[in-house]
């Protein structure tokens, strides 16, 4: 249904907020997650799609294999905990210490 410069594009702006997300402080950086599942979850179901259609029979072990090493990989790093390092001391104020 699309041509394979809106595919290019569609992966290009999914990277692009993933990689925004990375930097952003811990538990903010869900939105890059979400972006980063859209293209392979996409060409997923688009490649079962073609299977239910019969215009491509072994669509099914790529779908397979983007459902479970990008998809299933990103669902997983998703949940490991991220630590955040400790905030650094706040001076004494000065009418603390006189």
């Amino acid at each position: 249904m699309c041509d394979l410069r809106h595919w290019s594009w569609l992966w290009i702006v999914c990277g692009l907020a993933t990689l925004v997300s990375a930097f952003l402080r811990i538990g903010r950086d869900r939105y890059g997650f979400v972006a980063a599942l859209i293209p392979p979850t996409v060409w997923a179901v688009a490649y079962l799609a073609a299977v239910i259609t019969g215009d491509y029979s072994r669509g099914l072990w790529v779908a397979i294999w983007y459902l479970t090493s990008h998809v299933g990989v990103i669902m997983w790093a998703a949940t490991v905990p991220e630590y955040s390092v400790p905030p650094m001391p706040r001076r004494a104020r000065k009418s603390e210490g006189a």
